[in-house]
């Protein structure tokens, strides 16, 4: 990782994302003046973030994208989502009790990362007001994709859980849900076999419940579906 200099197209971009985007002129004139932050340029494979350590700065992903894995209790690794570019992430973690991040963070597309020191956001969120609430709406927000996954395990069998991930994925009105997931990494995802998982998707495109096209998954039968997660 290498060190840049902060330009125009930077602060466009920080600009973007929900913690700043609504602050008022006054303060988006002052913003790099009262945090203490490094730019970084970050390349593909590179760990920016490991699981169990300390969280000490707010975390923004400028351009690129990101992977999220976190290792399980058994041990497993298992990919939880991809961060795309303009986006903060591990928010929440930052002024948690055990202040510790929950998952590693891999690049996957070559980017630029913005840091912040813990303590002087902490500075700017007691002065701005604006910048409170947001963050207190992302720190919310940032909380789906462990929710997500609960409902998941929550269900017993392989199709609920399957069918559960989809109405999770899917949009409101719409009936395709492209899968952030491969098989293998959905698999790990469910905490089910690869072999297991394949066989139940079989099953439920010869029901005529879904069509599967490579990681778009279409739903023909959505009030069918939906009794397997009632």
């Amino acid at each position: 990782m290498n060190k840049l200099s902060f330009e125009d197209e930077h602060l466009k971009l920080l600009f973007s994302i929900p913690l700043f985007r609504d602050l008022p002129s006054n303060v988006k004139s002052t913003l790099l003046e009262r945090l203490d932050y490094t730019l970084y340029e970050i390349g593909k494979k590179d760990i920016i973030a490991r699981q169990n350590t300390p969280c000490r700065h707010l975390f923004v992903l400028l351009k690129g994208k990101l992977r999220v894995d976190i290792i399980d209790a058994l041990g497993n690794s298992v990919m939880i989502e991809h961060i795309v570019a303009p986006r903060a992430f591990a928010t929440p973690h930052l002024f948690s009790t055990d202040n510790t991040l929950p998952a590693t963070f891999t690049v996957v597309e070559d980017g630029i990362w913005f840091t912040a020191t813990k303590e002087s956001l902490f500075k700017l969120i007691s002065e701005e007001p604006t910048i409170l609430k947001s963050f207190l709406c992302i720190t919310g927000n940032c909380n789906r994709c462990t929710v997500m996954r609960l409902r998941a395990l929550s269900h017993k069998n392989i199709r609920s859980r399957f069918v559960q991930y989809l109405f999770e994925q899917v949009k409101p009105g719409k009936s395709i849900v492209r899968m952030e997931h491969n098989q293998v990494q959905l698999a790990e995802y469910l905490c089910v076999t690869r072999p297991a998982l394949s066989k139940e998707i079989n099953r439920l495109v010869k029901e005529n419940l879904i069509r599967v096209d490579g990681q778009e998954v279409q739903l023909l039968n959505v009030n069918e579906l939906r009794q397997y997660i009632a």
